[in-house]
């Protein structure tokens, strides 16, 4: 019987951290939240974490930073349009590779041992959930209105006055969402490489 969601917000590099949440979906607590950073962190995580058949798990599609150099370049990658011809568009320095594969051989492999494991985009799952805010991404202002929504708007009574890293904010936000993949309230949006990425209908 499934006892824990558990969320992950993976991180596009080593040098920027990686956030997890596991909640007991009985009670509605954290019982734990912490930062990661390199993949072996990851790695260690999972092979510590002694309730895998007892956890769905929802992890972040970590965005592809590598690309042309230049800060308007980095910050508009996410508005590329996809195309249905990719074939006609060149796809100079990674230019239309959104997400980084960071992680996706370690997760198949977990999915493939039996352990019920989804992705999810952060963003399109914070405007699901009535978690987007008008300030810019990952400021401290964005920050505290979703420490401050998931504090008392879903019930996280939990969660300290002072700010949180928005890693750990987003972890929680995939742990809402592997709560509600088992109430059978998520769809399939696409695959991303082998595994379901998921998000509210």
């Amino acid at each position: 019987m499934i006892q824990f969601s558990v969320g992950m917000s993976l991180g596009p590099s080593s040098s920027v951290e990686s956030g997890v949440a596991v909640r007991e979906i009985a009670t509605g607590k954290l019982v734990y939240v912490d930062k990661l950073f390199s993949m072996s962190d990851v790695q260690l995580f999972f092979d510590n974490y002694t309730s895998m058949k007892d956890s769905v798990f929802c992890i972040s599609l970590p965005w592809d930073n590598a690309m042309l150099e230049g800060k308007w370049r980095v910050l508009s990658k996410p508005y590329q349009l996809i195309h249905s011809n990719e074939d006609a568009f060149v796809n100079k320095d990674n230019w239309m590779q959104r997400f980084s594969p960071r992680g996706s051989e370690l997760f198949l492999n977990l999915k493939n041992s039996g352990v019920d494991i989804s992705r999810f985009e952060v963003y399109l799952t914070r405007q699901k959930f009535n978690l987007y805010s008008n300030f810019k991404e990952r400021s401290s202002a964005d920050c505290k209105f979703l420490q401050s929504t998931l504090k008392y708007e879903y019930g996280f009574d939990s969660l300290p006055a002072n700010m949180m890293p928005v890693a750990q904010l987003e972890a929680i936000i995939g742990a809402l969402l592997a709560e509600e993949k088992l109430k059978n309230n998520t769809k399939e949006i696409f695959e991303f490489k082998g595994l379901s990425v998921i998000n509210l209908p």
